[in-house]
């Protein structure tokens, strides 16, 4: 430009010279953007704590997906090349995940394993039987007071490999503990509205043993019934005399798909027939047990319909 100051022209001259050089330089010499941390969970309910806690600084894959379940899981191939890939695993632990120890061998993984009930107090279940033992209850995810820790321990598993994003997962955790109390707040209150003399539910599922030692409401398995296959008229025939002995205000039973059957058990002893309640697993994503606090809130709201 004509009567330019030199000094402007020089500027000129060392910005473009600079941008050449930056478009010259090899890519990984280039800035690039922060990798996000690989994390895997064992199933879907630590998956949804994670990705909570983690935030956009963590990738969050989980092994048992929704719907699915964890006891009878068989990892594949492609569940090793997970697990080898990832820079930190989440368990839950407490005997759940009886597979994984031969999956993290199997997958040749260096990454560090969380176990994320480590400071929770385990309730035993008697299996009862010829010889009567005391087996772990895994599910204590069931308590929301025991999902506080699972937060705390996940919150610490992070910023122990990202020590970088440390002050993220703190805020993370706070945040998500704060949703947590207030949850917690919501079912105690929703439970303290029953009656305590109907606080008693049958159920196939043997899964809410942490609940009902939380909230106060007895969960009773059906006497002489098997939870894998269609109950048989004779079942049927024991149940109901069961409801009526022990006056059992609502039923949950999830094996039978035959309609006849609730009608019949319905009509025979007024107990209600409870909807579908989420256990080991979430649902899929926008269904009604979508994350770890829908899965309360759901399974809240059924009992409490029920029973009340």
């Amino acid at each position: 430009m004509v009567g330019e100051p030199a000094v402007m022209t020089r500027r000129r001259l060392l910005a473009a010279a600079a941008a050449a050089a930056l478009l010259a330089a090899p890519a990984s010499a280039r800035a690039a953007p922060a990798r996000k941390l690989k994390a895997v969970a064992t199933i879907s309910v630590l998956g949804d704590l994670v990705k909570n806690v983690g935030g956009d600084q963590v990738d969050v894959t989980t092994l048992v997906g929704p719907n699915a379940d964890a006891h009878i899981f068989s990892p594949t191939p492609g569940d090793a090349r997970m697990v080898a890939a990832a820079d930190i695993v989440f368990v839950n632990g407490l005997g759940l995940e009886g597979w994984m120890t031969r999956l993290i061998v199997a997958s040749g993984t260096k990454a560090p394993t969380v176990v994320v009930t480590k400071g929770i107090a385990a309730r035993k279940v008697d299996e009862g039987g010829a010889q009567r033992r005391a087996e772990i209850d895994p599910h204590a995810w069931q308590s929301v007071a025991n999902v506080k820790i699972y937060v705390a321990n996940i919150r610490d598993g992070l910023a122990a490999v990202d020590p970088a994003h440390q002050a993220i997962y703190d805020a993370n955790a706070q945040a998500y503990l704060g949703k947590l109390d207030e949850l917690e707040r919501e079912v105690k209150a929703a439970i303290a509205g029953i009656p305590a003399g109907r606080r008693k539910i049958i159920t196939n599922h043997a899964a809410f043993g942490y609940f009902g030692d939380a909230y106060g409401v007895e969960f009773i398995a059906p006497e002489g019934v098997s939870t894998d296959a269609e109950p048989s008229a004779k079942d049927i025939a024991s149940i109901i005399a069961q409801i009526r002995r022990q006056k059992i205000p609502a039923v949950f039973l999830e094996n039978i798909t035959d309609p006849r059957l609730i009608r019949e058990i319905a009509r025979e002893t007024g107990a209600a027939i409870g909807g579908a309640l989420y256990s080991d697993a979430l649902s899929e994503p926008g269904g009604p047990a979508g994350t770890y606090i829908a899965m309360m809130r759901h399974n809240v709201h059924e009992m409490t319909k029920a029973l009340g």
